[in-house]
């Protein structure tokens, strides 16, 4: 017997029954999956996917905040986003290498994100004309991102689960730095405030786009809830996120933009209005304000890198042939 089709493969891969189904076995059992451990083709490459299209979120979400490092209002504020902006690259070498685990390299991965095979957060495709946005992405964005990660901490493959520990420890501060930085605009002057409430007006929606299309309408979530990559779907976790985020933002004395925004006591949560897909679906095929520049900045970094990449291989070439050298002269 034999499945074919896995969602997440390059055209149809065949593998036996039998070994599905013990694979799948041991996903029920809450087992981890390590490297070396025999698993679907498909399971792989949906990993690769995911983890890749994660790491370079990661990356190109240092660039909108990246652009306020220099203009932070205080030098407390400076080195707060200093921080955090490293923080996120090294998220994304966590993620890299647990993506290399998986036999892929991150040349490879560098490439089809620049070449637009390889997707990055739709959210990063938003520009950052004002302070207050800085704090909205920690508050939203980093809280979204939180809201997803934290489930991940429980993912069945093994390096992925154990980055996203450190991941979201990091993340969880991140969020609450934004967050403060909201409530000081938002408690301060009438014109501070209305930055804050613009900035949420601007960011609420794409940040509800951050957790993919709804279920009805995602093609690889069903499988990955069954492989346990995923643990919530879609819009388990939105609607999680909505109802966590709302309450905050009435703290804040700050209103959401949503006027079919309500309380379903029925069902212990809010309803939300309609989410505009045709936007999201625009920003992901490459047309949002700030795609083009994105990516240009990236490929930019690359090609200024190489020769750090070059000079690292080359050191590294030389360590080898002198601790060989150091090991035959011993012998």
């Amino acid at each position: 017997m034999y499945a074919q089709g896995l969602i997440g493969a390059d055209g149809e891969t065949k593998e036996s029954g039998e070994f599905l189904a013990a694979f799948q076995k041991r996903i029920d059992a809450e087992e981890k999956i390590e490297p070396n451990d025999p698993m679907p083709e498909g399971y792989r490459k949906t990993l690769v996917r995911q983890i890749g299209q994660h790491a370079h979120s990661e990356i190109v979400g240092m660039l909108p905040e990246g652009n306020w490092i220099t203009r932070a209002p205080t030098l407390r504020r400076k080195a707060a986003l200093l921080a955090k902006v490293q923080d996120e690259g090294g998220h994304g070498l966590y993620l890299y290498a647990a993506a290399e685990t998986l036999g892929v390299t991150r040349e490879q991965m560098t490439e089809e994100l620049l070449s637009g095979k390889a997707k990055y957060s739709s959210i990063f495709n938003y520009p950052t004309p004002t302070w207050a946005d800085i704090g909205t992405i920690g508050w939203l964005v980093d809280g979204a991102a939180i809201m997803n990660q934290i489930a991940l901490c429980r993912c069945s493959y093994g390096p992925y689960a154990r980055a996203m520990i450190r991941i979201c420890k990091e993340e969880s501060f991140h969020q609450r730095q934004g967050y403060e930085i909201v409530m000081t605009l938002a408690k301060g002057s009438p014109e501070q405030k209305e930055l804050a409430q613009d900035s949420l007006n601007r960011w609420w929606w794409p940040s509800l786009m951050m957790f993919g299309p709804s279920d009805r309408d995602s093609v690889h979530s069903e499988q990955s809830m069954a492989w346990k990559i995923k643990r919530f779907s879609n819009d388990e976790l939105r609607d999680k996120f909505i109802n966590a985020t709302v309450p905050q933002a009435e703290y804040l004395g700050l209103k959401v933009p949503d006027p079919d925004l309500k309380w379903n006591e029925e069902k212990g949560g809010y309803d939300h209005g309609e989410i505009d897909w045709d936007e999201f679906w625009r920003v992901v095929k490459g047309h949002g304000k700030m795609n083009r520049d994105r990516i240009a900045a990236r490929k930019k970094a690359w090609d200024d890198g190489a020769w750090v990449r070059e000079a690292a291989l080359a050191h590294a070439e030389k360590r080898r042939n002198r601790q060989d050298a150091a090991r035959h002269a011993a012998e």
